[in-house]
């Protein structure tokens, strides 16, 4: 896995920082917990996107790209972490926004990562109706671009796609040379998975290494056997880029989709529970769409006796918190 055969443009702050979370661990009585600051990456106030836009920038200047485009939703953190790569680079940047979340109002649909689109200088190119096919919308609008004479290059949503899951194997080669250096036994890993790039990259990079450590990922959208399916998928693409003589084994993906509520986006109970514990136990803040319900997971499993008491878990954490603006009549903040 010699990543430096790959373009890369330098974005974020990295290694991030892997921390222990005690109060939280004797709260809820155990097993040991850790976290692992992606929230901390630098880049528009930090996310697990920058590791994927490392790669992918990179892609579009060796393309000759003057301009980048991506989808996603309302609050999409990789929107707001795109727009502010490319701000960064000298590219100018659209964005499509999916309205998977309605009823929320202006502190929805304009505060939080929105608010931060703009002011990286983003043009939010059109806002498309929940159901719409996005990569079809996507493709369209780099058709339109290329006719005016411009070079779009285009970033799938999450930014999951092959290149951009490199990013997240880095992320486990870190971590495992992390755990080396400070002695810190890893037993189990957990994360709250969407558009598949970053548990699909991890996945590529702790079987690639031989680890040991299962990795669960709680899904934040889709039901387990389409979200495992959809990661696996992209984890054989990644592999096949890498060159791995191996391909990563289907059971190698696990996702739970018990903490999804009643859809992407919309808060739970389990989510405001984990958000509030981990802010007063900690003084750490996730997100309401992925870390948030990522953390509600955990709870969940540890509560239901997936692990040990003694067990060292570590949770990514993917950033996002930013979103919370947007949410502030979920958690009764009005």
């Amino acid at each position: 896995m010699h990543l430096a055969r790959f373009p890369r443009v330098r974005l974020g702050h990295f290694p991030t920082p892997i921390e222990a979370m005690p109060s939280l661990s004797k709260h809820l009585g155990g097993p040991n917990l850790f976290i692992k600051r992606d929230d901390c990456t630098g880049l528009a106030s930090g996310g697990n996107k920058t590791r994927k836009l490392e790669f992918l920038m990179a892609e579009a200047l060796a393309r000759g790209a003057d301009m980048v485009i991506t989808q996603g939703a309302t609050q999409s953190n990789h929107a707001r972490q795109t727009a502010a790569a490319a701000a960064k680079l000298g590219l100018d940047c659209q964005l499509l926004l999916e309205q998977r979340v309605t009823g929320f109002g202006d502190e929805y649909e304009e505060s939080g990562n929105v608010l931060l689109d703009r002011l990286f200088g983003a043009e939010i190119a059109g806002r498309l109706p929940s159901g719409t096919d996005m990569a079809a919308a996507l493709a369209g609008l780099a058709d339109a671009l290329r006719a005016r004479g411009r070079k779009p290059y285009a970033i799938p949503g999450g930014g999951s796609n092959p290149v951009g899951a490199l990013g997240y194997v880095n992320c486990a080669l870190e971590l495992l040379q992390q755990s080396f250096e400070t002695g810190l036994r890893l037993d189990h890993i957990v994360i709250a998975t969407g558009s598949a790039g970053t548990q699909a990259g991890l996945v590529v990079g702790l079987e690639g290494s031989n680890s040991g450590i299962p990795l669960t990922g709680i899904s934040v959208r889709a039901p387990k056997l389409r979200q495992e399916e959809n990661v696996h998928r992209l984890a054989l693409a990644t592999g096949e880029l890498l060159g791995l003589s191996t391909p990563v084994a289907r059971s190698a993906v696990v996702a739970e989709d018990g903490y999804v509520g009643e859809g992407y986006g919309l808060p739970t109970s389990e989510m405001i529970e984990a958000v509030r514990l981990t802010a007063r136990c900690e003084g750490i803040l996730l997100d309401p769409v992925y870390t948030g319900k990522g953390m509600a997971g955990l709870i969940g499993l540890i509560r239901a006796g997936r692990f040990d008491r003694n067990d060292n878990v570590l949770f990514i954490h993917t950033g996002g918190s930013v979103g919370l603006f947007g949410y502030r009549s979920s958690f009764g903040l009005n």
